[in-house]
């Protein structure tokens, strides 16, 4: 099947309507939305409002039509609304109300019966208020060594006891519902961990610490603290043939992550473009007429580099998600575009920085935000190191 990356008319309205959502409503409240570390309830009302259907429980849910029929055009639409949001506010889409890191784990591995329960049930409902998923998996000692969980999954019943701490979770203490890993057997390794469903007000489960951090200080990230957490047994993430030994465990989860790092590759791609304009426009009224010639070439070279790498990276997100609506394996394109797109926009806004010259360094510009913001999009999702260990796997054959 040839690729066909020309933006589907549906998909073009929904990049302008995005765009100028975020260039009104978010691009103003950045700084301030940063120094307060948090965003505004009646903006995170305005984003539920705009995300539309926010419980989708199948990828066909979430089908538009266009003039050809019935084209699947959801990645699509996910990665080109990602990045005109995170252009307007990095912390933004992290914010949006709705199952967010736990839909695709649940679309992935769960049943019927728990898609229709933890998804449609929870967070379709006729109320105004915000409601979040989240999804938890780092610990202290497990970031990308996802092997070396220590949170345990005991059965005791018709129940199931979790011990253990999640740390850095997005929207975490204020989830409905929380998707955790936990290991049955940890000699096992990640063929002895499953993924367990814990809602909001458990005994058992308390959140710990916020996190200060470094950037997209607007999003909430959380402790989550597991102490004889019991849960029924049904909340083990794809039912009772989860415990097969060729059930939905570690490797059908993380299949999810195929359609979820398109989109965070966008939103670094977003910040990137955000830094890449700024600086393109602050020379364009800012660089004197009586500038080197010397150091005008310089300039010159370096935005044609910014602007490049940044369409390279397009390219790779936009090619993951046709291959996510065309139902095409995109493993290695999805973390291709994971790997390449955050160190591009993470090199646009360390060369905006160096154009600007000391400017660039004061929060009086958002230039200095942008370049806090992009760094962890190289490692949430999953780190760019650990994306080229996939990549190169998947060039080697050796997947799985």
């Amino acid at each position: 099947m040839p690729i066909d990356l020309e933006l589907d008319d549906t998909v073009k309205v929904v990049r302008d309507f995005v765009h100028s959502f975020a260039q009104e409503k978010l691009r103003p409240l950045a700084r301030e939305a940063d120094t307060k570390e948090e965003l505004p309830v009646e903006t995170i009302r305005q984003l539920g409002e705009l995300a539309g259907n926010r419980a989708s429980v199948t990828p066909e849910e979430r089908v538009e039509s266009s003039g050809d029929g019935r084209k699947k055009i959801a990645a699509m639409i996910a990665v080109v609304g990602s990045e005109e949001l995170a252009w307007g506010d990095a912390a933004v889409l992290l914010n949006i109300p709705g199952p967010g890191l736990a839909a695709p784990s649940i679309i992935a591995s769960g049943t019927e019966g728990q898609k229709k329960k933890f998804l449609r049930d929870i967070f379709n409902v006729d109320s105004d208020e915000p409601r979040f998923g989240a999804l938890a998996v780092t610990e202290a000692q497990a970031g990308s060594d996802v092997s070396n969980v220590q949170m345990t999954a005991v059965k005791d019943g018709d129940e199931w006891v979790l011990n253990g701490t999640k740390v850095f979770c997005t929207n975490g203490a204020r989830a409905e519902i929380v998707i955790v890993n936990a290991t049955l057997d940890k000699g096992s390794g990640r063929e002895g961990q499953k993924f367990f469903v814990v809602p909001k007000g458990t005994e058992g489960f308390t959140v710990g610490k916020l996190e200060k951090k470094l950037g997209i200080r607007a999003s909430e990230t959380a402790e989550l603290i597991f102490d004889d957490c019991r849960i029924p047994f049904d909340n083990i993430l794809g039912g009772t043939e989860a415990l097969e030994p060729k059930g939905s465990g570690f490797k059908g989860t993380m299949k999810a992550f195929d359609s979820s790092r398109p989109s965070v590759a966008a939103m670094a791609l977003g910040i990137g473009r955000a830094a890449y304009e700024y600086v393109r426009d602050w020379v364009a009224a800012e660089l004197p007429m009586t500038t080197s010639f010397p150091r005008k070439a310089a300039i010159e070279q370096k935005l044609a580099q910014m602007k490049r790498e940044l369409g390279a990276a397009r390219g790779l997100v936009w090619q993951a998600a046709w291959m996510a609506d065309n139902e095409i394996p995109n493993s290695s394109q999805a973390s291709m575009s994971k790997a390449y797109a955050p160190l591009a926009a993470m090199r646009t806004c360390i060369g905006a920085i160096q154009i600007m010259g000391p400017e660039g360094y004061s929060k009086e510009h958002l230039v200095e935000k942008w370049f806090r913001d992009i760094k962890v999009y190289d490692i949430f999702e999953g780190t760019g190191q650990i994306q080229r260990v996939v990549i190169s796997r998947k060039v080697l054959g050796r997947l799985d």
